[in-house]
């Protein structure tokens, strides 16, 4: 756990629950930052080499987003369930 900067001690006083939650934390952390400074055009070059990188920025957005709808910073958006309300 050297990335939370935690001494074997400390890992070993901890509840195996909270160890699960902060190792979900960090990969939760990790995969939404793994794109940071990446747009959509080097993400299109990216994915003509490798087209899992597509797939894997995709779902590093669906997270972050989901993440920011929690967070209050954007809000859920309203689903349509009739037609006159496309109107």
């Amino acid at each position: 756990m050297k990335e939370l900067n935690m001494s074997w001690k400390e890992i070993k006083e901890i509840p195996r629950v909270e160890l699960d939650g902060l190792a979900l934390g960090l990969q939760n952390y990790e995969q939404i930052h793994a794109f940071d400074g990446y747009n959509d055009k080097d993400i299109t070059v990216m994915a003509k080499e490798k087209p899992e990188v597509r797939q894997s920025y995709a779902e590093s957005m669906r997270l972050k987003k989901s993440f920011e709808i929690r967070a209050g910073k954007l809000k859920k958006p309203k689903k349509v369930t009739s037609f006159t309300e496309l109107i």
